[in-house]
């Protein structure tokens, strides 16, 4: 098992083995490292019934639970980006097919679970001690669906 002593376990409406290879695909250091199948446990014979993955050495676990229960945004995987380019990567193909921007960076995928994709520069300029710096840069980010790098430095300078 894992070396992690905490695991994010993701329950999923019978997806466990489309949901790991959706986020295998858009993670570069990423891998499935397990899928624990059942023969006759469902109506189409073999079942996929949990599964663990690796996301940038994060390890996560799945459970296909059926329709029992949803993910929320109460809670929600966070992804620090170095870039622009590296935002914008993780946001296209985090929304594709089904998947449902929102705002301040946030976004659903399209199992419904929730990601936010936030650029370093974010989290530097809102450090700002000019506390009319922070907050131009925080205002600027309530008014984004994906986070701009761009106009968050223009807020920052012309505060």
């Amino acid at each position: 098992m894992s070396a992690q002593k905490i695991t994010t376990f993701l329950w999923f409406d019978n997806q466990t083995e489309a949901a790991m290879e959706f986020y295998t695909s858009i993670f570069k250091n990423s891998r499935i490292v397990e899928v624990n199948r059942f023969e006759n446990a469902g109506p189409e014979g073999e079942t996929v019934v949990t599964g663990t993955f690796e996301l940038e050495g994060q390890q996560f676990m799945a459970l296909d639970g059926g329709p029992l229960f949803k993910f929320t945004e109460a809670i929600s995987l966070y992804v620090d980006c170095e870039t622009q380019e590296e935002v914008d990567y993780y946001w296209d193909k985090l929304t594709a097919d089904g998947g449902e921007p929102s705002q301040c960076g946030w976004l659903k995928d399209k199992f419904g679970l929730s990601w936010q994709i936030v650029p370093r520069k974010l989290n530097e300029l809102m450090a700002d001690s000019d506390p009319k710096k922070s907050q131009a840069v925080m205002q600027a980010m309530l008014q984004m669906g994906k986070i701009e790098v761009s106009q968050l430095q223009q807020a920052y300078d012309q505060a």
